[in-house]
């Protein structure tokens, strides 16, 4: 385990938004009363130009976090040093309170799939991606937070829970969990377990931001696609978690088929709605 500890640049509280390139202009005119936005790091990956520009500009107004897909943490690969650069000269930029990516691989002998894989829970795998982490975390100077994924199969080599693999990784490495509920749903739904027992495992206190998003119902399962609002199931899932973990500070997720600021604005409501200490979004 990581002995490095950091602390976030700022705080971080209530229900925020996921920027998306659609509404910078809203933003910029508008002043939204949101506490707070998520930038993906991938976007924003550069010495200069109108996307770092604007980067700075939301984060003149607005506490941010940056949340990637690139890190390969769970990949035999080694880090890609490169990208670890980048991404943290980006986050001495902009100063976001959590940097975030996945409990998954991406990259095989350095080429990019560009999508989510899943891994086996096995010990193997949770060293692997334990080291890795806690390389991230001593290049970048912060602990990380990282996200559980969403599943269409299993491996048969799997000798542990998702739930405990991730808590041995946590442990392992003294990062800390960003729990998708949408997430955590598609999982449950397509491989048959319980999505309630899996919150119940989690460590209480690692819990330290919240995504929600829409999956797609593909008629035998269930497609994590993040273009469309959030399901019923989902809040239920989530007003369940927020009584056991307490008011952590929740985003949501709309990254296809993007609608316009007011739509998202509507969703993080409701969930602020939870947040607050309301039975129902």
């Amino acid at each position: 385990m990581s002995e490095t500890v950091f602390s976030p640049a700022a705080s971080i509280a209530g229900a925020g938004l996921g920027l998306r390139s659609e509404h910078y202009q809203h933003i910029f005119d508008n002043k939204p009363d949101v506490p707070w936005f998520e930038l993906l790091s991938e976007n924003y990956m550069a010495d200069g130009g109108l996307p770092l520009v604007r980067a700075e500009a939301i984060r003149a107004s607005y506490p941010i976090t940056l949340h990637g897909v690139g890190m390969s943490l769970g990949s035999v690969d080694p880090l890609n040093m490169s990208y670890l650069s980048r991404l943290k000269k980006l986050a001495d930029r902009l100063e976001p309170t959590y940097i975030s990516d996945h409990i998954a691989w991406v990259s095989v002998n350095n080429q990019y799939t560009h999508d989510l894989l899943p891994l086996p829970y096995i010990e193997e795998a949770q060293k692997i991606i334990a080291e890795k982490i806690n390389q991230a975390q001593d290049f970048l100077g912060r602990t990380l937070l990282v996200e559980n994924p969403s599943s269409y199969l299993t491996f048969i080599q799997s000798d542990m829970s998702e739930e405990t693999f991730i808590g041995e990784v946590l442990k392992d490495t003294g990062c800390e969990l960003l729990l998708d509920i949408n997430n955590l749903y598609v999982s449950a739904i397509n491989h048959g377990f319980s999505a309630e027992d899996y919150l119940a495992a989690l460590p209480k206190d690692k819990v330290k931001e919240i995504h929600l998003a829409g999956y797609e119902d593909r008629n035998g399962y269930l497609f994590d696609t993040h273009g469309y609002p959030v399901h019923d199931p989902v809040w239920k899932l989530y007003r369940k978690a927020i009584a056991m973990f307490g008011s952590v500070p929740t985003l949501i997720e709309w990254d296809t088929d993007v609608p316009a600021f007011d739509v998202l604005l509507a969703e993080s409501n409701k969930a602020q709605k939870i947040l607050d200490g309301m039975t129902s979004p």
